[in-house]
């Protein structure tokens, strides 16, 4: 598990780089990405990019960088000069700190897996891939674009160009049983180094799987099945010394993703680049930002005002509480409840919190962090719901 953040620590500031462009939409994904099939203008949206770094900066001065994440859409299919520009540009504005975390997302496709030397050489000390599956049958109904053969080659110069490296797998899919799962798992814990990212398959509204599912066209695993795929994850995970430290996240101790523990700690981190969220404190002022989510859209309101921000509101104390037991709850260490009171401006109601443990749902820590059980865990949203209300 992560060392837990000790009582009024900093969770760190870490900056978020969105790359919109994907060679192809995924019949699962509800990301903010869009396929373009004339050339992408990279060196258009580099400089806009940066613009928008440089105006981010104006409000976070004197922030010291702790992680910088490249997602989408499909980061990897930059060039390493963009990628290494970026980085500058953040150090330049910001001030990376010594031994900064710098992810870059990318797919294992033979012509992305080519590019990781010039991606460490950028600058990039760490990729997640997203391999999803790892046969051929599991990956053409994924609608992946590569192959278990190019998946297992990526992996394979990944673990020699980085030394820290992640990959992604999808599971509960269609016709998958547990057994296959537990075989698949396996297999992925052989080419891992020290983290795992594990999603259970939803089926999230607008995507090409609900329309399938509608028409009877798809059918996933129901909630019996869903957990019994849980089970087996969490079984397995914790056997070879990867736990969960976030609920589809898995890592040896020290291995965690520090970017995303930014996020569920509810620290600070800059969003550029078009459908970007951030959150900036200043003060006791908590802001919600977005950018405009289409990419040319977010390219003209750059190049014309400086940012595509189309939301940067002031959250509420109950809001930053909500989002506070949202995020910090998905974590295995939990939350440090004196945190959420000063956070929000209220207490958790005691009695909910005594009817859940008694439940097993939920647990203090010997710290004496409240943190979801592992019996809680597969019920996630019904245990924050009912603490939030």
């Amino acid at each position: 598990m992560a060392h837990e953040l000790q009582n009024g620590a900093d969770p760190g500031f870490g900056v978020y780089v969105h790359w919109p462009f994907c060679l192809s939409k995924c019949p699962y994904c509800d990301f903010n990405s869009h396929v373009r099939h004339e050339p992408v203008d990279e060196a258009r949206f580099a400089s806009a990019l940066i613009g928008e770094i440089a105006h981010r900066a104006e409000t976070t001065r004197g922030r010291q960088v702790a992680s910088i994440f490249f997602g989408g859409g499909t980061p990897s299919l930059m060039s390493a000069s963009t990628v290494a520009r970026i980085i500058e540009a953040i150090d330049s504005y910001w001030t990376l700190a010594p031994g900064a975390e710098i992810t870059l997302e990318a797919n294992p496709t033979s012509v992305e897996a080519t590019k990781f030397a010039g991606f460490r050489a950028a600058g990039v000390n760490r990729v997640s891939i997203g391999v999803q599956a790892l046969n051929d049958a599991d990956l053409k109904a994924l609608g992946r674009t590569h192959s278990s053969a190019e998946a297992l080659a990526a992996l394979h110069i990944a673990r020699k160009t980085f030394e820290r490296f992640s990959f992604d797998l999808i599971y509960a899919r269609p016709g998958q049983s547990v057994a296959q799962w537990r075989s698949e798992l396996a297999s992925a814990l052989a080419l891992a180094r020290d983290h795992l990212s594990l999603y259970q398959l939803t089926i999230e509204p607008g995507t090409m799987f609900e329309r399938m599912r509608d028409a009877g066209k798809l059918v996933v695993p129901g909630p019996d099945l869903g957990r019994d795929f849980w089970d087996a994850t969490q079984e397995i995970m914790n056997g070879a010394g990867l736990p969960a430290y976030e609920i589809s996240n898995h890592a040896r101790p020290g291995a965690e993703s520090r970017h995303n523990l930014i996020y569920w700690r509810t620290g600070d981190y800059a969003g550029v680049g078009p459908g970007a969220h951030g959150r900036i404190s200043s003060g006791n002022k908590r802001r919600a930002q977005a950018t405009e989510r289409d990419p040319q859209k977010w390219l003209s309101a750059v190049e014309f005002a400086g940012h595509g921000l189309i939301e940067n509101e002031i959250l509420s104390r109950e809001e930053q509480g909500d989002e506070f037991l949202l995020m910090g709850l998905r974590l295995a260490e939990g939350i440090e409840v004196g945190r959420f009171e000063a956070t929000s401006g209220r207490g958790l109601d005691q009695s909910r919190i005594q009817s859940l443990i008694a439940d097993g749902m939920v647990e203090y820590t010997s710290s004496g962090r409240l943190r979801v059980s592992a019996e809680g865990f597969p019920l996630l949203d019904a245990v924050v719901a009912d603490l939030a209300a």
